[in-house]
């Protein structure tokens, strides 16, 4: 059998989402093919969105055009905004998602959006014509074609489940894994390595002793994910902390034989800000407790999410392990804890836009890149589907930068820098985080949001009066010398409104105007810094240039330009080895080639 598409995305995880609906929503014929139509969005870990330097990924996906945002409004449980006591640029906002209801939402807004089909299928390989990617074929011999192709497999290539000192192959507890995928991707000539992640036990909360419990509850004034959702009307849960404790850890450390973690077994290497609870107690000997969240799973459900206590050790020992801890004694798992390892490839192997150097119209995004969580597979998905799109309509690709957004740092860190662990996203990673904030996510993308099509025009002019409403109060409380009254420790926007008859802004509205404010003096040096940052990224490199011909540069940078093909001075500058003085010998040679000089 035979068939056509623009394009097709594998997957339906995260990534697959964003990207299969930003191909769809941009016009072209989408094929998503997913080894299981029930799947679409499911939460493989623990039940949450956002989270620290996560919240501001998910605002920009939002701001962008994507769904993830919405998604989580509709299913959300439980909200709260982080690191409130610290400064605006590390603030993020985290959710408790339903994940049922959050599954079937995103599988709904996949089913009903235009140019988009489901099909359920296990891909085993790439079509090739020439140095380009032109279909895929199915392990039922089918043949799709497409002008181009995104993989988004998420741990399912080659993937293996370990529980103690058993392990059977599987993408995801009770699923298949794939295998002709990596064997298909190594034929191409790219590097695959091995990543390992885990997930926790999940608990029957009739059997969780509540009363012994602390328990934490959301955010009274809930601020929502996207900026488009007015409000949350759902119904909101608490979560609960407990902890582990000497006798939890004399438990575990006399199991660690029986961990696959410790025997040798498992070869990839796990996230090192993630570990697993066997491996927190081995690194971390001195800690006499670690912090547990009993995260409710949905509103319809008995079963929590024991987050703290990710593990891979034998389902005997998860049990003493569970009834070890206060609140627990008597818990019962319904679900085991388990680790698992897959495939990746090194994303140094790919361009900025997210499309492999192997083969042209070959787009990978989501932990085959070697990330982990929803949120960065989320972002890579999302710009892996617009850039496919843009290049099939014949329009510039998009290459958000560092300055322009968090989205673009997990970017420019992957495919410039590489990673042997899953990478996550802080906010220490991201050098202007001041001015790429939470809060003026929607103002800072949307026009890009609008350029590439995602964004509607009335949307776009919505935001457009936004900024133009805090700029203009901005303005205001600097007339009428406001603005040094909001400037004093704790002060707020609010308190100022009190002694003032002008009309109030919306609650976001107001926190922008007082962050700008209040923060004035910083926003101004990272926009400077910026300036200088932006004149070296403008100098672009073109993509057949000959390193070998530039004599003044050493061998072994020639070899390092050769192989990452940066696109522009400024990441070349930031590859391991490439030295300050080859990036001036390089920017002369491009001066000589004036089509290439861009400032």
């Amino acid at each position: 059998m035979s068939y056509k598409y623009n394009i097709i995305v594998i997957g339906g995880g995260h990534a697959g989402c964003e990207a299969a609906l930003a191909c769809a929503r941009l016009g072209c014929k989408t094929l998503l093919l997913t080894m299981s139509a029930d799947t679409i969005g499911l939460m493989s870990c623990n039940p949450a969105i956002g989270g620290l330097a996560k919240g501001q990924l998910v605002k920009e996906i939002d701001a962008l055009g994507g769904q993830m945002a919405k998604a989580t409004d509709a299913s959300a449980i439980h909200f709260r905004v982080l690191n409130t006591k610290k400064g605006p640029a590390v603030r993020s906002t985290r959710a408790q998602a339903d994940r049922q209801a959050y599954r079937l939402c995103m599988k709904s807004v996949i089913e009903a959006q235009p140019n988009l089909d489901v099909k359920e299928g296990m891909a085993c390989g790439i079509m090739i014509k020439g140095a380009s990617a032109i279909g895929v074929k199915t392990v039922l011999n089918e043949a799709i074609h497409a002008d181009a192709v995104i993989i988004t497999p998420g741990t399912f290539l080659n993937g293996l489940i370990h529980i103690g000192l058993e392990h059977s192959p599987g993408g995801r507890m009770g699923e298949k894994c794939s295998s002709g995928m990596s064997r298909s991707l190594k034929g191409l000539g790219l590097k695959l390595g091995r990543l390992k992640t885990g997930t926790c036990p999940r608990l029957d909360g009739k059997t969780i002793d509540f009363e012994k419990l602390a328990a934490q509850h959301g955010d009274e004034a809930i601020v929502p994910f996207s900026f488009q959702t007015a409000k949350i009307t759902g119904e909101q849960l608490p979560c609960y902390i407990t902890y582990t404790n000497d006798r939890t850890h004399d438990i575990i450390r006399a199991n660690l034989d029986r961990s696959p973690l410790f025997a040798g077994i498992i070869k990839g290497t796990g996230a090192r800000y993630c570990p697993s609870i066997e491996d927190k107690i081995h690194r971390f000997p001195g800690r006499d407790r670690h912090h547990i969240f009993l995260e409710p799973e949905g509103l319809n459900t008995t079963e929590y999410y024991p987050n703290g206590i990710s593990t891979s050790l034998p389902i005997d020992v998860q049990e003493r392990i569970v009834n070890s801890i206060e609140g627990l004694e008597r818990a019962r798992i319904v679900r085991p804890g388990y680790g698992i390892e897959y495939d990746f490839v090194d994303p140094t192997q790919l361009y900025p836009t997210l499309e492999t150097k192997a083969a042209e119209g070959l787009y990978l995004a989501g932990q085959i890149n070697g990330t982990t969580g929803y949120e960065e597979a989320a972002s890579l998905g999302l710009m892996a589907g617009l850039n496919a799109a843009l290049k099939i309509k014949g329009k510039k690709p998009l290459i958000l930068s560092r300055a322009q957004a968090y989205i673009g740092v997990l970017i420019d860190d992957l495919v410039t820098k590489g990673t042997n662990e899953p990478y996550r996203m802080f906010t220490s990673r991201v050098e202007y985080r001041l001015i790429l904030r939470e809060d003026n996510a929607d103002v800072r993308l949307a026009p890009i949001g609008y350029e590439t099509g995602l964004i509607s025009e009335e949307r776009f002019t919505h935001i457009m009066r936004k900024k133009d409403r805090v700029g203009k109060e901005i303005k205001r409380l600097k007339d009428t010398g406001l603005e040094k009254a909001l400037r004093r420790p704790g002060t707020s926007y609010g308190d100022i409104m009190k002694q003032d008859d002008m009309p109030r802004l919306s609650t976001e509205e107001a926190k922008e105007v007082e962050i700008e404010i209040k923060y004035e003096g910083f926003i101004k040096r990272q926009i400077n810094e910026v300036s200088r940052f932006n004149k070296i990224e403008k100098i672009k490199i073109p993509p057949d240039i000959e390193y070998k011909d530039i004599h003044s540069l050493s061998n072994e940078i020639k070899e390092k330009l050769s192989k990452l093909k940066p696109v522009n001075l400024g990441q070349a500058s930031r590859i391991s080895g490439v030295t300050p003085a080859a990036i001036s010998i390089l920017m002369v040679y491009l001066k000589s080639k004036k089509d290439c000089f861009s400032v």
